[in-house]
């Protein structure tokens, strides 16, 4: 129904009662195997990494309708005209109604869906006639067979007639409006104009990257906006076509299609005052957006997200596909939804703003509409409102224009309102050694507590040196392998579940002399900094912030670094005669978002297939995962001995075949992104665990362009030259891979896929 979410960069804190020390410091001292690398756990009790280094947003949140029960898994809401109710649908087919006072501690059961079995059936909106209090009319889109996609009339809009002073609706009165095909997408919302006309939302009716090719395609009603008239059917019809739909006349276009390019419009409003159509639009990799909805308007799907390339060679509609007037990237929002223009009079300060949240991350944003020119709007006074932990499924209005939001996870309808001054607080720190991570700053060791780690396949930093730590607060456990969504998603392993308040921590070195580490310089500490939502982990129930300090000169200790991030140029000594000079990115917050995403389960490195290896723990050899469970530090026992779980290869092993280093190299650097839903919108993965025909890029073309090379495909056995995967990893201007987090060629790992690829039968 939704995607689902994504967020931040890798780092880890840990826990034990060591002082640890660096390779380096150890000098001479002869390693000793054991079982156990650490004999007992010590609580980390020193964590300073609470909240956000961000001021406090201006309004908080309080439950609505304190007394009502809770909806179970509500879905939308709205009043119907001429009445005092408000109406709340729950995902499972049933619709209740209350009377709106803030008081009320009852609902009332307005429609019930079920088959003839019993079964409940899926409702995904619905709204009222505008002449309800005449009609009685209630229009609902729902799926009559939840359970299996695909169906060709799998989603209907159908109308009920609705009796009584406390609303009930028959259920043998409805009549069937519309049927499309139910897919990945199903549209979300319908409402009626302005104009009389009944809006409905479709959906691309895909799972992933429009596999249909359908959103500039008006033969489909997929990924569209479609109006209708249902109030002056043609004889025999359920609906009429307005006369201003603006693909009437055009060949081979369906006559209902208002707007298109639309993967996922989860929630639309008109604003009650001037009639424009603002939607939320949910996206697919990187952006979420907000559209003004124009009469015949072009939205981009699947050629754009947003302003960004998605699909561009794909065809085009015969329209110009138009700009969100706000986009997100998925450091703020990560699944949309479109909100409302206040015209109430609680929140006078707020009167002519749209105001808009998201499903996964809980945050409230807000923006006035200011018209430049016909049909034309920019976001002025764009602002957040607040950060909540719940899960925002829509927004609702009542009959006199106030405001308020559905949490799908907890059931309870809530409201905005001003906060109070905010108290003194603990300040976020600004200093490293201010976090409570590190014992001693300066020497880079570590607080009682926090436990070092290693990875089996390492990510590619552009030659930076990197020491790895995990930090669980007080007696937190890990949830060994319990992280699976998102399914299905072939060849993804499974992650692990932290408790809340971890922090993973991770320091970038540089040698100043290529090869010398008696040259090395701390650069920069990055943490990701877990906070646990409610619900579950199929509705976004964590959220990883990733923050960057950066070391001072004296390499004494480490300031935060604003949410922008910046670039340093860095002098590297690379032969005795010869200085380089490399632009070194020291990552964003939202950069930190790109790799750490849902798909990969956000933290790359603490994971069974990275952190199954022995360690050193001051010269104590001994296996990770071993001795994490030793010291208590996952709920379970594990499901086996560590030899018998899935690993990663090193893949600077030689001893490993080209092949298995290779998909390691590929796995650790590329599979956060390419995997489903991972947000590499070329589609194929890059998993290990998957077999080689299953990865979609042998004599497979590429989604992104040939480069100039003839006979390109994203692998040609026997034939690097021609293998875009390796093409793109030599490059150092557009089209380099990865795009992110590296602006130095891999020249190892290039020469290892090169090696497998000319291998390859």
């Amino acid at each position: 129904m939704r995607r689902c979410l994504f967020v931040a960069i890798i780092v880890a804190i840990g826990l034990s009662s060591f002082s640890f020390s660096t390779p380096a410091e150890q000098g001479d001292k002869q390693p000793v195997r054991k079982k156990f690398g650490l004999e007992k756990r010590v609580p980390w009790t020193t964590s300073k990494v609470v909240g956000s280094p961000e001021p406090p947003p201006p309004y908080k949140t309080e439950p609505a309708f304190a007394k009502l029960p809770k909806f179970d898994e509500p879905l939308d809401m709205t009043y119907a005209p001429g009445t005092n109710r408000l109406f709340v649908a729950e995902r499972m087919g049933k619709i209740f109604s209350f009377v709106n006072n803030k008081d009320t501690d009852k609902t009332d059961l307005t429609l019930e869906l079920k088959d003839k079995d019993g079964k409940k059936q899926t409702i995904y909106a619905f709204t009222f006639h505008p002449k309800f209090k005449d009609n009685g009319y209630l229009y609902v889109t729902w799926i009559p067979d939840g359970s299996k996609e695909g169906l060709p009339k799998g989603t209907r809009v159908s109308r009920f007639t609705v009796k009584g002073e406390t609303p009930v609706a028959d259920r043998v009165s409805e009549k069937i409006i519309f049927e499309w095909p139910n897919g990945g997408h199903n549209g979300g919302c319908l409402k009626f104009g302005p104009d009389g006309f009944l809006y409905i939302v479709t959906g691309d009716g895909s799972g992933i990257g429009d596999q249909l090719d359908i959103g500039q395609n008006l033969s489909s009603i997929f990924a569209k906006l479609l109006r209708i008239d249902v109030d002056n059917p043609p004889p025999g019809k359920a609906y009429g076509i307005p006369k201003d739909n603006p693909f009437v006349k055009t060949k081979g276009a369906r006559p209902e299609v208002y707007a298109y390019g639309l993967r996922q419009l989860w929630r639309f409003s008109f604003d009650r005052k001037s009639g424009d159509l603002w939607g939320g639009e949910v996206g697919q990799d990187l952006w979420e957006m907000v559209y003004n909805i124009q009469n015949g308007g072009n939205y981009g799907w699947s050629v754009k997200e947003g302003t960004h390339d998605f699909r561009p060679d794909r065809g085009k509609g015969p329209t110009p596909i138009l700009t969100p007037i706000v986009e997100h990237s998925h450091s703020d929002f990560r699944s949309i939804t479109g909100g409302l223009v206040y015209h109430g009079k609680r929140l006078e300060e707020l009167r002519g703003q749209y105001i808009y949240g998201d499903f996964d991350t809980g945050r409230v944003w807000t923006f006035k509409p200011l018209g430049i020119a016909k049909d034309t709007f920019v976001a002025q006074s764009h602002r957040e409102l607040a950060r909540t932990t719940y899960r925002i499924i829509t927004w609702a209005e009542d009959a006199d224009g106030e405001l308020y939001f559905v949490d799908y996870t907890g059931g309870a309808i809530h409201q905005l309102v001003k906060a109070p001054t905010a108290k003194p607080q603990a300040a976020f720190p600004r200093k490293l050694s201010q976090t409570g991570i590190f014992a001693s700053t300066k020497d880079h060791r570590v607080a009682p507590g926090v436990i070092p780690y290693s990875v089996n396949a390492q990510l590619w930093g552009d030659h930076a040196e990197k020491e790895r730590f995990l930090a669980i607060p007080s007696n937190g456990q890990i949830g060994f392998d319990e992280i699976t969504y998102p399914q299905p998603s072939p060849g993804a392993p499974p992650g692990w579940k932290f408790p809340d308040g971890t922090v993973l921590v991770k320091t970038f070195s540089m040698d100043m002399e290529r090869g010398n580490p008696k040259s090395r310089k701390r650069l920069e500490t990055r943490l990701l900094h877990f906070q646990q939502f409610p619900g579950t982990q199929e509705y976004g129930d964590q959220y990883w912030r990733g923050y960057t300090y950066v070391w001072n000169d004296d390499q004494t200790d480490a300031e935060l670094l604003d949410e922008k991030g910046l670039d340093k140029d860095l002098d590297i000594l690379v032969s005795p005669n010869t200085v380089r000079t490399i632009k070194y990115r020291f990552p964003s917050r939202a950069e930190c978002t790109l790799c750490h995403t849902n798909a990969a389960k956000f933290a790359l490195g603490v994971s069974t297939m990275q952190m199954n290896k022995d360690h050193s723990y001051d010269g104590v050899i001994a296996n990770q995962l071993a001795t994490l469970e030793h010291i208590g530090l996952f709920t379970k026992k594990l499901p086996a001995a560590p030899a018998k779980l899935a690993k990663l290869a090193d893949f600077n092993d030689a001893k490993h075949p080209v092949e298995v280093r290779a998909r390691s190299y590929l796995h650790s650097n590329c599979s956060h992104c390419h995997i489903k839903w991972g947000g590499g919108n070329a589609e194929f993965k890059l998993v290990v665990d998957l077999p080689l025909k299953e990865l979609g890029i042998v004599n497979v073309p590429p989604a992104h362009g040939y480069f100039k090379i003839d006979g390109a495909k994203l692998v040609v056995p026997g034939h690097p030259e021609q293998s875009i995967i390796y093409q793109r990893m030599n490059m150092t201007t557009l089209g380099r891979m990865p795009h992110i987090g590296s602006r130095v060629v891999d020249e190892v790992g290039a020469k290892l896929v090169h090696d497998w690829i000319k291998g390859m039968k």
